[in-house]
């Protein structure tokens, strides 16, 4: 099972947008396309953007909807790729969110600006209904999440979704860094807001897509295999 492919359901960015634009070159990784993406110039700043992003690079530039997971035996990639057509076409209305650059538990993410309980109910719905798709989780994976010094509420959903941070625990994020030293956070964060403001940024990112990803083994980076507009269209 540890050597199958993984799937997820994820928000991520039109690949022309300035905000995917800016993500995928902080993570060095464009996930629709597969390939290494440009890390910022050196002129802003003194940083090893590798070394930074060297843990959240191979999931891509994205927000999670319904966090990694093995298919049953019995369910087929197809069988997903169909049920995200038909999630797609369910009129899910299109939200929007103004993107932010903060810091969330020792690493440095966009978020919305505001609070946006769409996104929550979004992604509580992909968590719940492509339940039906995920594996159960093997006992060395969970040891190693309950290892992370979860609460009673996260571990109840790991045992019952297979990933602790859904529902109440969810929070809408695209991870831009690893974890950053409390020394460097304050330099850090001014290097990324510099780029952010100097790249532009779409004052409001539709959530209007939703996309399949894969990962073809454990070593390998997660790629966009589907990716669906809400309402259905293509």
């Amino acid at each position: 099972m540890d050597q199958s492919p993984r799937y997820a359901i994820y928000f991520v960015p039109p690949a022309q947008s300035k905000l995917y634009g800016f993500g995928s070159s902080i993570l060095g990784y464009d996930c629709y396309t597969g390939e290494t993406a440009d890390f910022p110039d050196a002129s802003v700043g003194t940083v090893n953007w590798s070394e930074l992003t060297e843990e959240p690079r191979r999931y891509g530039f994205h927000a999670t909807l319904k966090a990694p997971f093995h298919l049953l035996p019995s369910r087929s990639e197809q069988q997903l790729i169909k049920a995200l057509n038909d999630f797609a076409r369910l009129g899910h209305a299109v939200r929007s969110f103004v993107p932010a650059v903060r810091l969330l538990s020792g690493f440095f993410a966009v978020v919305p600006r505001d609070a946006e309980p769409a996104l929550e109910a979004l992604a509580a719905s992909c968590t719940t209904i492509f339940d039906a798709y995920r594996a159960p989780i093997t006992p060395q994976e969970r040891a190693r999440r309950i290892a992370l010094k979860l609460n009673e509420e996260q571990i109840r959903n790991l045992d019952r979704w297979g990933y602790p941070y859904v529902l109440s625990q969810y929070q809408f994020h695209m991870t831009l860094t690893g974890k950053v030293p409390a020394s460097r956070r304050k330099s850090i964060l001014a290097i990324l807001l510099k780029a952010f403001r100097q790249g532009g940024m779409e004052t409001a990112v539709a959530i209007d897509r939703v996309a399949l990803v894969k990962q073809e083994a454990p070593e390998a980076s997660f790629r966009v295999i589907s990716n669906v507009a809400l309402g259905g269209g293509a």
